[in-house]
C-alpha cells in the first residue's frame, strides 16, 4: 500500500507507534530503522516525509489498537521498549540513539503492553521488518545444533572457473554464508544488482583477497537477506540463488528442495 493511501485510513489518526525502515546509507548491506510514537500517527509520518534528516526510509509500518484504547503513556512505553529491543537485536542501524527508560505504568497496563510487544514481534517479520528478531546462533558465530533439527539446511555453491567454493546454512529463516568460503575476484561480468553490498563487505574486510590473482575469502559467518543476494555477492554477477545453491552432498538445488517440502505438506 502506498504511504499516501495508508495515511488516509482512520486507523492512522489514532495514537500508536510506527517504524520507518530503509537501507542504511552508510552500510548498504544493513537496514536502518527509526521507531516513533504519536497521538496522531498520520500527522507524525507526514512530518517525517518532509524531513530531509530522515530520507533513508522506504517502508513504514503503523501499529495501533483496533479499539482505540492505546493512550499516549502506552505509546511512549512501547516506543522505549521497542528501541531497546532493536538495539539489543543488532540487526539494523537504529536511528534512535537513546530511547530512554520506559515510563512507569500500572502493573496491569504494563502486562498488557508487554503482551502487545510480543504480538508486534510476531507480526513484523511477516511484513518484511526483522529489526527486532534476535540473531541466530549462526550469525553470532555459534555452531547450529544439527542433531535432530530440520531447521538447518547445509548448502554449497561452486564455480570452479573462478575458484568459488562457498558453504552456507539456511537456519531459522536466515541465510548465512560460512567463514572460509571463497568468492570470485572476476570483475568482467556486465551487471550485479548487489554490487554495492559486495563493495561494502570488501571495505569492511569481510571479503578479503586470499592471494594475488586468487579468489576472495569470507572472513566471518555473514548473514544475507536472501540466497540470491549471497550468490550474487560471491559470484559478482546477477544470480538466482535458488538454483545456484545446492544441498551439500546431494546436488539438489535449493529450489527443488523447497518445492519438495511444499509437496509434502
Amino acid at each position: 500500500m502506498r504511504i499516501a493511501d495508508a495515511l488516509c485510513r482512520s486507523e492512522a489518526e489514532r495514537t500508536g507507534i510506527y517504524f520507518l525502515v530503509g537501507p542504511d546509507p552508510d552500510h548498504p548491506a544493513r537496514s536502518r530503522v527509526y521507531i516513533g510514537e504519536g497521538d496522531n500517527v498520520s500527522r507524525r509520518l507526514r512530518a517525517h516525509d518532509s524531513d530531509a534528516g530522515k530520507d533513508f526510509w522506504q517502508q513504514a509500518c503503523i501499529v495501533t489498537s483496533k479499539d482505540a484504547n492505546l493512550t499516549k503513556a502506552h505509546a511512549r512505553y512501547l516506543e522505549a521498549r521497542l528501541i531497546e529491543r532493536a538495539h539489543k537485536a543488532g540487526r539494523a542501524e537504529v536511528e534512535n540513539r537513546n530511547g530512554g527508560a520506559p515510563n512507569a505504568l500500572p502493573d496491569s497496563d504494563m502486562a498488557d503492553m508487554e503482551y502487545f510487544l510480543e504480538q508486534i514481534e510476531t507480526v513484523l517479520p511477516v511484513v518484511g521488518i526483522d529489526a527486532l528478531r534476535s540473531k541466530s546462533r549462526m550469525a553470532e558465530g555459534e555452531a547450529p545444533d544439527r542433531a535432530g533439527s530440520n531447521r538447518s539446511i547445509p548448502l554449497q555453491l561452486k564455480a570452479p572457473r573462478h575458484e568459488v567454493e562457498a558453504h552456507a546454512e539456511e537456519n531459522d529463516g536466515e541465510f548465512v554464508v560460512l567463514r572460509g568460503s571463497t568468492a570470485s575476484a572476476f570483475e568482467g561480468h556486465t551487471s550485479n544488482q548487489y554490487a554495492e553490498t559486495r563493495a561494502t563487505l570488501i571495505e569492511q574486510g569481510i571479503l578479503r583477497e586470499d592471494r594475488p590473482g586468487g579468489p576472495l575469502r569470507v572472513t566471518q559467518d555473514t548473514v544475507f537477506r536472501s540466497p540470491s543476494e549471497a550468490a550474487a555477492v560471491l559470484l559478482n554477477r546477477n544470480a538466482n540463488g535458488r538454483t545456484e545453491w545446492k544441498l551439500s552432498g546431494t546436488g539438489q538445488t535449493l529450489k527443488a528442495w523447497q518445492e519438495a517440502q511444499l509437496s509434502r505438506d
